[in-house]
């Protein structure tokens, strides 16, 4: 009984007190705060890769599409986004650009007007957009250009980027 009477009289001292449960929650919270931002950060780069990488693929096409026109990237049938998947590359991501659509390129088209001693129809601009992100190219032999807010080749007219 005597021992009975010692067991029911011992605390049990191997429970976690408030103030170790606190720290433990304010540690947590330091380290997510440092790295949301980091996987923000990550995930916005690797979007602005992606919408790089779908103006670079489309390229090639442009390319095929002009070879295809008699040298002019303002052949008979318009050269677009959707026009280039159909004909050239089954494979080619054609996305809308619209907050919420999907990863791809969105405008493919001719220059308009002339530059200089170029004629239009003798330059093409790509765009290709990924969860915000956009970038774009002018050609032929233009640099991709990334981290842009919108659709520059919606208002492109001519000139390489």
């Amino acid at each position: 009984m005597h021992s009975l009477r010692q067991r029911l009289n011992v605390k049990d001292e191997s429970a976690f007190t408030l103030i170790e449960l606190l720290v433990v929650l304010i540690i947590i919270g330091v380290l997510l705060a440092i790295a949301i931002p980091s996987y923000l950060g990550f995930q916005k780069s690797a979007q602005q890769t992606a919408a790089a990488s779908d103006v670079r693929s489309a390229i090639p096409d442009v390319e095929e599409y002009y070879n295809d026109n008699n040298e002019t990237y303002a052949g008979a049938t318009a050269m677009s986004a959707t026009e280039l998947k159909t004909d050239y590359d089954s494979g080619l991501n054609v996305s809308t650009g619209a907050a919420g659509s999907g990863p791809g390129v969105v405008t493919v088209k001719a220059s308009s007007a002339a530059d200089g001693s170029i004629a239009a129809g003798q330059e093409y601009c790509i765009s290709g957009y990924d969860a915000g992100q956009w970038s774009h190219v002018s050609g032929p032999g233009g640099k991709v250009v990334t981290k842009e807010t919108s659709d520059s080749c919606a208002t492109w007219t001519s000139g390489v980027s």
